[in-house]
């Protein structure tokens, strides 16, 4: 017979030793820092010695803490692998696909109508969020992430790169104040998407003013929205010139929505799909890969320009 302590005593043990905190912990396991305190002092007394130093802040494992956890990580790792295998073939058809909210909104979910056709058998689960999953502990099978491509221990094929570009309504073209050289933005509202990652390296107005030599309009004023959509949707809506990626918005440039007023584009980054080494859906995941392949490869995004009376 083993001798083991509760699973989750020891579950709770490992998301606390790997954040080096308890609050951190409780919201990973959607519980109080209370509740990790109590399955922490379960296991201590279970085992009999201490696994954390609570002071001196921060928070620390002991030597006993420092010889469990590893050992702890890589038998959780162990059971999550099995599981996997196991929903595997209980549900051989479902493939979950994790990518961020605008991709899915403009690009993928407008597409999959062909997808379903062509794969009437996989049956996708489609998870919007802006934040990275671990694709070794979560239930998701494969991700479309957006970024300079580096991923590693996971398979990466790279899907698509994008540019930046200004986009208005065609409306805002008859007004008063034409958009035709860089300087006429002073005369419109910017509208923003404020990134978190990238720093000074986001493709922001910022970074499109510097590339387009305009020093007469502060880049940073107009209004700011946290989702890409949004901004989308004012520029749209005619509130003001979006700077944009040329992958979300060229189906509303080919439909008329939104024009191009100007040529001057900033080099964004790529889309990857990428996904765990040895996936048990390795066979669902490539015939989902290479229809995004496929699909990319015909999608209108060189965007036409708006003709200009001489």
């Amino acid at each position: 017979m083993r001798s083991l302590p509760p699973l989750n005593a020891l579950h709770t043990f490992e998301v606390a030793a790997r954040h080096l905190s308890f609050q951190q912990a409780a919201e990973e396991l959607d519980i109080t820092p209370t509740a990790v305190s109590h399955q922490i002092k379960v296991l201590e007394d279970h085992l009999g010695m201490s696994l954390f130093r609570r002071r001196p802040r921060p928070l620390a494992l002991t030597e006993a803490g420092q010889l469990l956890y590893p050992a702890v990580s890589k038998s959780l790792d162990t059971i999550a692998a099995a599981i996997a295998k196991f929903s595997q073939v209980s549900e051989s058809t479902t493939l979950t696909v994790s990518v961020t909210t605008v991709f899915a909104t403009k690009w993928l979910v407008p597409r999959l109508a062909e997808f379903q056709r062509t794969h009437p058998k996989i049956d996708l689960r489609l998870q919007t969020s802006n934040d990275v999953v671990d694709l070794h502990r979560q239930t998701v099978d494969v991700a479309i992430r957006y970024g300079k491509g580096n991923y590693p221990g996971l398979t990466v094929q790279k899907l698509m790169s994008d540019v930046f570009i200004p986009v208005c309504s065609p409306h805002l073209l008859n007004e008063k104040h034409p958009i035709k050289e860089p300087s006429d933005l002073v005369h419109h509202p910017l509208l923003h998407f404020e990134w978190i990652h990238f720093g000074t390296e986001a493709p922001d107005w910022r970074n499109w003013f510097s590339l387009a030599g305009l020093k007469t309009v502060d880049p940073n004023c107009g209004i700011k929205f946290n989702e890409e959509s949004l901004t989308i949707q004012a520029a749209i809506a005619g509130q003001g010139i979006a700077l944009c990626s040329n992958i979300h918005v060229a189906d509303d440039v080919a439909l008329g929505f939104l024009v191009q007023p100007l040529n001057v584009s900033l080099d964004g980054f790529s889309y990857s799909v990428v996904y765990a080494m040895n996936h048990p859906k390795e066979t669902l995941i490539l015939k989902f890969l290479d229809w995004l392949v496929e699909v990319a490869g015909s999608s209108p995004l060189s965007l036409i320009k708006r003709f200009r009376d001489e």
